[in-house]
């Protein structure tokens, strides 16, 4: 699904990402780990077409990353990568069946079949008491699931999260982290969590520790 040949990422003379090499099978939920400044962040957002490494390459569901350019590269993210983030990044001005139908909308699908998909999904995440409820109007934990129903509606190869669980209280955490493994369960996704939560990154089937840009 994932494979990293020697992903290096600099930045002037800084180098972040030292030699990566990585591989995520389908279906598997991975975490990586490692102290602030190891290069998790970096090597997701390499991961997820957000930034481009300096050297090496990246392969996703048999697409080398390096060959997608503009509207492309901009579908393939589109299409192929779910992201959910610490701060959701929920639309304000729109309800939660809105944010979740989103990239739907903007892949093409029409609004009836965008908002059925986004209705189930919403559903399957036990939120369909919350529709019509703007952000605002929405717990921590349930911006979160809106999130993960935004990251699901295209259908994607994976799903990346970025300290998923930071924002979010203890009872909050602990269904977010059963959600990443019933969805596995249920849609066979795969997911790449970055976390400094160590019971969510233990319960991956894989934790990755990062030190100084280096996999350990």
């Amino acid at each position: 699904m994932i494979r990293c040949k020697q992903i290096r990422k600099s930045y002037g003379n800084l180098e972040v990402l030292k030699g990566i090499d990585l591989h995520v099978e389908a279906g598997e939920v991975v975490s990586i780990v490692g102290a602030s400044g190891a290069g998790k962040t970096t090597l997701l957002q390499i991961l997820g077409t957000l930034d481009k490494p300096s050297a090496g390459e990246v392969f996703i569901d048999g697409i080398n990353l390096s060959s997608l350019q503009g509207k492309d590269l901009a579908h393939f993210r589109n299409t192929k990568i779910g992201f959910v983030f610490q701060f959701h990044q929920l639309l304000p001005e729109f309800t939660a069946l809105e944010n979740a139908m989103m990239p739907a909308l903007i892949n093409g699908m029409s609004k009836a079949e965008s908002e059925k998909r986004a209705k189930e999904l919403l559903t399957f995440l036990s939120l369909e008491e919350r529709y019509d409820h703007k952000p605002a109007e929405l717990s921590g934990g349930e911006k979160q699931r809106v999130a993960v129903a935004r990251a699901l509606i295209n259908k994607p190869a994976v799903i990346f999260a970025d300290e998923p669980s930071g924002n979010l209280d203890s009872h909050s955490q602990e269904e977010l982290q059963k959600l990443f493994f019933d969805l596995r369960k249920a849609f066979n996704q795969t997911f790449v969590i970055v976390t400094h939560d160590y019971h969510l990154a233990k319960m991956c089937d894989r934790m990755i520790e990062m030190k100084d840009g280096l996999i350990n």
